[in-house]
Formats: C-alpha cells, sequence, structure tokens
C-alpha cells in the first residue's frame, strides 16, 4: 500500500484518528498525524534495519528532549561548551566557575555537556537547579559531572546531531572557552547556522582567559587566511564577541537583550519583536545606515504584529521593526540589532 501525508489513505487515516482519539488529548494532531504516516512509509519501504533504528532512536531522543527542556521555555539559558579535560586548578576552571555564577545571578540557566572540565565548573557555579546536562556515550571521557548526576535536567544521547540540537535549539546565548576538537566542532557549527541564517541571531561569546591567545589565534586565522582568500565577509566578525572576564560574557547577554526580544521571518520581511519602542527619527537612521541590507525599495518600519504571528499571543503586546531584510548578510542582521539596543 502507498501512504501519503494528504488525507487519501482511506481506512489507515481513519484507523491513526481512532489511535490517537484512544490515546488521549493529543497536542497538534495533523503534526502528530503525518508523524505516525512517516512512520508507516519507513515500514512500508524496506528500510534497512539500521536506518529504522536510527530514526526511532532520533525521534525518542528528541521526544524526551522536549519534555525536560518544556517547563523551562520561559528562562533565558546559556549554552557553554569548552574543554572536559582542564583541571581544578587552572584559571580557565576557576573563571567557568565564576561564570557559572555571574549566570545564575542573572537569572540565567546553563546548558552543557554535563561532562567533567569546563563544563562540571560551569555547573559547579551555576548550581543544581540551575543547571542542564546534555551528555552523550563515548567509549571514554564523558561521563556525567558530580553536580548534574541524577539531575531530572540530565540527558544523555546516542546521537551528536539530536544532542547539538539541543545545544543550540534551547539556548539564546552560546559561550565558548578553549578546548579540543569538539569544541572547536560546537564553534563552527554554531557560526555557520547563525551566518545562514538557519539559526536565529544569538550573542556568541569566545572567552580567553586574561592574556591568552587561544581565540586570539583563532581570530587571526579567520582574519587572515578565510577573509582573504574570500571564503567568509568582513562582516561575518559581527556574529561573535571575544573577551577575557566572566561579567564581560554576562555583559555582553545582557546588552543583546537589552531592548531587542526576537524576531520571526515571514515571507519577504522579518518582524524583529522588541522589549520596547523606538523613536521614528531612529528608524530612519536605521535604514540609513543598513540600506545595503534591504531588499530592492526596501524599508524598515514601525509595526504592531502582523497576522501571521497570531500563534504567539503572548509577546502580541511588543513592539515591531518590520525589516525587508535580503536575508544574505547575517553579520550586518546582527549589526542592526546591536544598533537598535543602542538607541
Amino acid at each position: 500500500m502507498e501512504l501519503h501525508f494528504t488525507r487519501t489513505n482511506g481506512r489507515v487515516d481513519d484507523a491513526i484518528d481512532d489511535l490517537m482519539q484512544l490515546a488521549g488529548p493529543v497536542c497538534c494532531p495533523d503534526i502528530v498525524r503525518e508523524m505516525i504516516l512517516a512512520s508507516l512509509k519507513a515500514g512500508l519501504e524496506e528500510a534497512e534495519e539500521a536506518d529504522l533504528k536510527l530514526m526511532n532512536s532520533t525521534l525518542k531522543e528528541m521526544r524526551f528532549t522536549s519534555k525536560v527542556f518544556g517547563p523551562y521555555r520561559t528562562v533565558g539559558k546559556v549554552t557553554v561548551f569548552g574543554s572536559a579535560r582542564m583541571s581544578p586548578e587552572e584559571p580557565i576552571y576557576i573563571m567557568a566557575q565564576l561564570l557559572g555564577r555571574e549566570l545564575a545571578e542573572a537569572g540565567y540557566m546553563v546548558i552543557t555537556g554535563g561532562g567533567p572540565g569546563i563544563m562540571q565548573a560551569i555547573n559547579e557555579g551555576a548550581g543544581f537547579e540551575h543547571s542542564f546536562a546534555v551528555n552523550i556515550r563515548l567509549p571514554f571521557e564523558q561521563k556525567l559531572n558530580p553536580v548534574v548526576e541524577g539531575n531530572p535536567r540530565s540527558i544523555t544521547y546516542k546521537y551528536f546531531f539530536n544532542r547539538k540540537v539541543a545545544f543550540l535549539k534551547e539556548a539564546c546565548a552560546i559561550v565558548l572557552f578553549p578546548g579540543g576538537f569538539g569544541t572547536l566542532d560546537e564553534a563552527m557549527e554554531t557560526l555557520t547556522l547563525i551566518q545562514t541564517g538557519k539559526h536565529d541571531p544569538v550573542p556568541l561569546v569566545l572567552v580567553d582567559e586574561p592574556g591568552g591567545n587561544y581565540w586570539q589565534k583563532w581570530f587571526q586565522f579567520c582574519e587572515e587566511e578565510l577573509m582573504k582568500q574570500g571564503y567568509i565577509s568582513a562582516s561575518d566578525f559581527y556574529l561573535f564577541e571575544r573577551v577575557d572576564s566572566p561579567s564581560a560574557v554576562v555583559r555582553s547577554i545582557n546588552r543583546f537583550y537589552s531592548r531587542y526580544h526576537s524576531l520571526r521571518y515571514i515571507e519577504k520581511q522579518v518582524a524583529i519583536r522588541l522589549m520596547s519602542g523606538i523613536k521614528p527619527e531612529s528608524v530612519e537612521a536605521l535604514k540609513d545606515q543598513f540600506q545595503d541590507i534591504l531588499t530592492p525599495q526596501g524599508s524598515i518600519s514601525l509595526s504592531g504584529p502582523l497576522p501571521e504571528e497570531e500563534d504567539e499571543p503572548e509577546i502580541a503586546h511588543l513592539p515591531r521593526l518590520i525589516v525587508d531584510f535580503n536575508r544574505k548578510d547575517f553579520g550586518m542582521l546582527r549589526r542592526l540589532i546591536d544598533a537598535i539596543n543602542s538607541f
């Protein structure tokens, strides 16, 4: 039998409807129906067992991720990456402890990989009640640290890609301490997603210890090799910031959200939601400064919520800037948000 996502499956559609009704009230039944159909289609297509296992584990891991993070959707969460091999005696470890504490005091929760090193330091600073851990099963090195072991906000993943989704999807900011291949992988993936618009702009903060040059050398490589070769643009450097103190990290995050709240792409426009309004003359200044990232004859204008935003009534009261953004230069979009926050 060939199944379709449209309602053309006769008795199968009826059986799925009956199953959902039997199970109890189902949130977003149209989406759940398609998930069930996708599973049935995979089984009918005679996929290899390994492929079905991957689909099955992925769905179960992402469902559990949603369950764990769900009660904390309104709380700002900061994902922190860094080496698992840092010892408690090292200055950068102590910096991470202090950052965890300052983030918790500022009202944020933290998300780490739940392992030793920088991850443990952040969890120690933030404390049990302010910590999430998204761990990964490895044959070595990565065991839950004592702070998050037994924490109901701890998740252990089989697949790295599911874990990465949790790290980025749930975070309002990303902080990177020095680390190895894993940390660099997480840094580059985060940058790529923001640079290409696959992730909304967020503060991306690189932390060196005072006098340290780990990220400074990486920055120089990006500047001297990537930018000079034309592989990246100068405006891509607006996507991240390098600092050398925990307090500077917290200031950077707080500054980003001082007026900016969130954004949403709606057809050829982006609606930037604001915590407080800005004056019309400031809008005119933004139009002049950021003309290059607007579509031909595009503009920036003040607005209330657009009709497409009716599904987010909890933020309907927020003022908006509607930007005819060309969806090309996301470094300059970040620069636009910085300018909005500066008024």
